[in-house]
C-alpha cells in the first residue's frame, strides 16, 4: 500500500505530497543536523526524489557535510523552518523533516546515524545506533 504524506513549513508557504514508502526512518546526530535544526538531531524520513511534490518555491543552502560529500538544505525563506535535505551519499531520496509532516505519528525511527556526537543525555532506546553513516 502506499502511503500519503503531506507537511508544510511553519508559516505554509511552502507545502508537499508525498505519495510512496518511505525509503528509510532515522535520526541524525551530526553537528551539521544539529547546528541546522537548533535541537539536540534531526528526524528524518527517505522518500523517493520523483514521489515528492513541493509547492512553493524553497530556499536552498549547499555545503559539505560531515562526510565530506555534498549536502542540499532546503527551507522556507519567510519562516526558516528547515524542510528537506538532498545528500549526495543518497541518490534519488529526499530527506523529509518529519516534524513539518501534518501527522508526524507517521514517522518511527528505524536507526539512529552519527552518534558520535549524540548529546550525552539523549537515550536511543531499543532503536540501533550507528556511531557514523552506516
Amino acid at each position: 500500500m502506499t502511503q500519503h504524506l503531506e507537511g508544510r513549513c511553519l508559516c505554509g508557504a511552502i507545502s508537499y505530497s508525498v505519495a510512496g514508502e518511505p525509503a528509510g526512518q532515522l535520526v541524525c546526530h551530526c553537528r551539521d543536523c544539529q547546528r541546522q535544526t537548533g535541537s539536540a538531531c534531526s528526524t528524518i524520513m527517505g522518500v523517493p526524489a520523483a514521489a515528492l511534490t513541493i509547492n512553493g518555491e524553497p530556499s536552498v543552502f549547499q555545503h559539505e557535510g560531515e562526510s565530506g560529500r555534498s549536502v542540499k538544505r532546503f527551507f522556507c525563506g519567510d519562516c526558516g523552518s528547515p524542510l528537506f535535505t538532498e545528500a549526495e551519499a543518497s541518490p534519488g531520496v529526499m530527506w523529509v523533516k518529519t516534524g513539518t509532516l501534518d501527522n508526524p505519528d507517521a514517522f518511527t525511527p528505524q536507526v539512529h546515524i552519527w552518534c558520535v556526537s549524540k548529546q550525552s543525555w539523549l537515550e536511543t532506546g531499543d532503536v540501533p545506533a550507528a556511531e557514523r553513516n552506516p
